[in-house]
C-alpha cells in the first residue's frame, strides 16, 4: 500500500461519530487543516428530532439508494450561485417523540464524557451531548454546518513522488438570505465517511404494492415518518415489522388507535412472548395487497379498510455524494449490503486515505470511538501495528461475505455475544495504540467490566415474563428506574 502524507482531513457528517473523529484528529497535534461538513443546521446527525416531518416522502418499493436517493447536479463552473435545490435528499431523521436510545448509557457515551443521565436516556439527551461534544473539544470550529457534500472525487497524482492524488470536494451551502444554493470546492489529503445510514427509507417489494400506493395515496408511510400515536386516533393501523421501532410504535398506538393494532411479523422479536400483548394482533407477512384494498397475508388471512400502514423496515445507506466514474467503482455494493473493497469495517484497500466511522451495526456510539482513533492514528504515521497487505485484506472481506452469507447474516453485523466485538475493538485498540510520549493523540478506551457488566444486564426491552416473581430464583429484579435487570441473552445488541 502507498503511504501518502496526509495534513488535511475531511470529515463528511457531525453526527455522532463525526465528533469523535473531529476529536480525535485533533488530539493527534499533527493536522494542518480538519473541516467537518454538516448538511444539517446543527450537530448532532440521526438524533435531531425534526417535529414537524414530511407530509409524506416518495415510496419506491424494493427501490435502492442510488436510485431514490440521486446525486444532483452539479454546476460545469464553480463557484456557483443557483436557485435552492428541489429534490427531496432524505435529510430529516427518524426521531419520534418518545424515542429514547436503547444501550445502556455508560456504554453508549464516549470514553471521557459521560451522558447527562441514564441507563436510557430520551432522544435529546444524546443530541445536546454531540453538540457538546464538539464544543467541549473545540472542534466546533471545524463545522461547516447547513453544507451538504454533493461530490467526492479522487484527483488523481500528477508526481513521481508514490502518491494516491487528493479528495475533491463539491459542496453546495443554502444561504437563507438570499434563498439560494452556493456552489463550490475544497480539496483534501483524507476523507473520512461519517454521514450515518439511517436516512432513506427501505421499503421491500411486495405483489401489489405500487398499485395499492397510487390507488390510496397517503395510506403507506414509512416509520421515518411517524412522531406520536395522537395522529392516529381512531384509525386502524397495520405496522409492518418488530425492530425497536416496530415495537415502540406498535405498542403506543394501542393508547390512541382502533384496536386491535395490527403487527406483521417475519419472525418473533427477542421482547416477544407467546401471545401479543393486549390491543395488539400478530399477523404474518403480507403476501399482496389486492386493488379493492385488501390485504393478504402469508397464511391467506386478510385485513381491510386499514387507514394506515406504517413501515419499520430500516434504511439503506446512501452515498449519493461518491462519483463512481471518478473513483473507478461504486463505494457500497447493494447486492451483497456491503461497503466494496473495505477492510475492517473502518478501511478501504484501494484507497487509503479514505476511512468510513459508525458503519458495523455495533456497540454504538463507543465503537466509534476506536475507528475514528485508528484512522487518526494511521494517517499520522503513528500507528502501533500496521494494517495487513492488501491480499490479506481481501482474503479477510471475501471469508466474511462467505460467511455471513452462508449464516444469513449482514456483513456489517458485528455480535457482541460471541466475542466478535471484543476482537474488532480489540484489532482498532492494536492499530492505534497509546499515542506519544508527550501526550498527542487520544487513547483507545477500555472496554471495562462494567460496560461489559451493563451490557450483558441492563435491558431497555427484556424478555417478557422474567420480571422477578415471589418465590422464583432466576436474579432479575426490577430497578428504582424500572428497567429490568436480567440474564445474558444471544446477540444482546440485536435491538441497535
Amino acid at each position: 500500500m502507498t503511504k501518502a502524507r496526509v495534513k488535511s482531513v475531511a470529515i463528511i457528517g457531525a453526527g455522532a461519530a463525526g465528533a469523535v473523529t473531529a476529536a480525535a484528529f485533533k488530539a493527534e497535534n499533527y493536522y494542518e487543516r480538519i473541516r467537518v461538513f454538516e448538511r444539517r443546521e446543527i450537530a448532532g446527525g440521526t438524533w435531531i428530532y425534526d417535529a414537524e416531518p414530511p407530509t409524506r416522502l416518495p415510496i419506491h418499493p424494493g427501490g435502492l439508494a442510488p436510485e431514490i436517493d440521486p446525486p444532483l447536479q452539479i454546476p460545469t463552473t464553480l463557484p456557483h450561485i443557483s436557485p435552492p435545490n428541489v429534490q427531496e435528499r432524505y435529510f430529516q431523521t427518524p426521531i419520534y417523540s418518545s424515542l429514547t436510545t436503547n444501550v445502556p448509557d455508560i456504554a453508549m457515551c464516549f470514553s471521557d464524557r459521560r451522558f447527562a443521565y441514564g441507563p436510557f436516556a430520551p432522544h435529546y439527551v444524546p443530541r445536546q451531548y454531540i453538540e457538546n461534544y464538539f464544543s467541549s473539544h473545540e472542534t466546533d470550529k471545524f463545522l461547516e454546518l447547513g453544507t451538504t457534500v454533493e461530490d467526492l472525487s479522487l484527483i488523481p497524482t500528477t508526481t513521481n513522488e508514490g502518491g494516491v492524488g487528493r479528495w475533491k470536494l463539491t459542496l453546495r451551502k443554502y444561504d437563507p438570505i438570499r434563498r439560494v444554493d452556493i456552489w463550490w470546492e475544497e480539496t483534501f489529503d483524507a476523507v473520512v465517511l461519517a454521514n450515518g445510514h439511517y436516512s432513506v427509507p427501505y421499503i421491500p417489494h411486495v405483489k401489489g404494492l405500487s398499485e395499492f400506493i397510487a390507488n390510496f395515496p397517503n395510506r403507506v408511510i414509512h416509520s421515518k415518518l411517524y412522531r406520536s400515536p395522537q395522529a392516529y386516533s381512531s384509525k386502524k393501523v397495520l405496522v409492518i415489522g418488530n425492530s425497536a421501532s416496530g415495537h415502540d410504535i406498535t405498542s403506543e398506538l394501542v393508547s390512541t388507535a382502533s384496536l386491535p393494532v395490527y403487527q406483521s411479523r417475519r419472525t418473533p422479536s427477542r421482547w416477544d412472548g407467546p401471545n401479543p400483548p393486549k390491543g395488539i394482533e400478530w399477523k404474518p407477512t403480507v403476501k399482496e395487497y389486492t386493488p379493492s384494498g385488501r390485504i393478504i397475508f402469508s397464511d391467506d388471512t386478510y385485513a381491510e379498510d386499514i387507514d394506515t400502514i406504517i413501515y419499520c423496515t430500516g434504511y439503506q445507506p446512501s452515498f449519493p455524494f461518491w462519483n463512481a466514474t471518478a473513483n473507478g467503482r461504486p463505494l457500497y455494493d447493494y447486492t451483497t449490503g456491503r461497503l466494496s473493497r473495505n477492510y475492517w469495517h473502518t478501511f478501504f484497500q484501494d484507497f487509503p486515505t479514505l476511512g468510513i466511522v459508525g458503519m458495523p451495526r455495533a456497540l454504538t456510539f463507543r465503537s466509534f470511538e476506536y475507528q475514528a482513533i485508528a484512522l487518526a492514528r494511521l494517517w499520522a504515521g503513528r500507528n502501533t501495528a500496521a494494517l495487513p497487505p492488501v491480499a490479506d485484506q481481501k482474503r479477510w472481506e471475501n471469508e466474511r461475505a462467505e460467511r455471513t452469507r452462508r449464516e444469513g447474516k449482514k456483513f456489517h453485523d458485528v455480535p457482541w455475544d460471541d466475542g466478535e466485538t471484543h476482537a474488532w475493538l480489540g484489532r482498532l485498540f492494536e492499530i492505534a495504540g497509546l499515542g506519544t510520549l508527550g501526550g498527542d493523540g487520544m487513547i483507545p478506551p477500555v472496554l471495562g467490566r462494567d460496560i461489559v457488566w451493563a451490557i450483558d444486564n441492563v435491558k431497555k426491552y427484556p424478555d417478557p415474563g422474567k420480571e422477578k416473581r415471589e418465590g422464583d430464583d432466576t436474579g432479575m429484579e426490577e430497578g428504582d428506574d424500572g428497567w429490568i435487570v436480567v440474564g445474558r441473552e444471544k446477540d444482546s445488541l440485536a435491538f441497535i
